[in-house]
């Protein structure tokens, strides 16, 4: 596998530091505190540990999505999604792991009644808790966090008792086109970095503490801490 864009692009930076130290040694240098190489090099070492930090803390799937450009359409002005229902019935079937599985299951029991605006909005909350330290750092584990305990399920259709049938292909076959968009680093600009929503008929005392971010259909969306 080929290193991501941002490993590529840092490291090309150094070398570009570096390169220029070599051209300045020609000139006499008196000590170390004068030698261009010696802060370079300090500086080479300070990025790459910035780097090495930076990457570790990105989780495994959104690495993986920065060596992978998303090359859809971005979203307009007016925060519309990057696909509409009949560009995403007209693409061929997706597939995909269990991760792609986890996330077209999500979407279809929390959100298949949704504009496909709202469809995407839920992908964005599941992926940004993937991403955020608070939460597990796969799809799968961020959907079922929770799951089996009274009350402390995270999405709520994997513990209201009610088994997870899909009556409606169509549908399902469409959010799995979205997930496997999301999954490929489609964009993330409509809930502006939400881990949290809920529907409008309901007050969760969450709700109070986090910022609402957007609010897509019937659901509101919030970004956590």
């Amino acid at each position: 596998m080929g290193q991501p864009k941002i490993v590529r692009a840092v490291k090309a930076a150094a070398t570009a530091l570096l390169f220029t130290a070599s051209l300045a040694q020609a000139d006499v240098v008196a000590s170390t505190s004068t030698d261009p190489t010696h802060t370079l090099g300090s500086l080479f070492t300070s990025v790459m540990g910035q780097e090495h930090s930076g990457m570790r803390a990105v989780s495994p799937l959104r690495l993986s999505a920065l060596g992978s450009p998303y090359t859809g359409q971005q979203l307009n002005e007016a925060g519309e999604a990057p696909y509409t229902a009949a560009e995403l019935d007209a693409m061929g079937r997706a597939r995909g792991g269990r991760q792609w599985q986890c996330l077209t299951e999500a979407l279809y029991f929390e959100a298949r009644g949704e504009s496909v605006a709202g469809q995407f909005a839920v992908a964005e909350v599941i992926l940004n808790r993937v991403d955020h330290a608070n939460y597990p750092d796969t799809i799968c584990d961020v959907v079922n966090q929770g799951t089996g305990r009274r009350w402390a399920c995270q999405f709520t259709y994997t513990c209201d008792g009610r088994p997870e049938t899909v009556t409606d292909h169509a549908i399902h076959e469409r959010l799995g086109r979205i997930a496997r968009i999301m999954i490929d680093g489609g964009p993330r600009n409509l809930t502006s970095g939400a881990t949290h929503y809920h529907a409008n008929w309901v007050n969760p005392s969450w709700a109070r503490e986090f910022p609402q971010t957007a609010e897509i259909g019937v659901h509101l969306f919030y970004r956590g801490r």
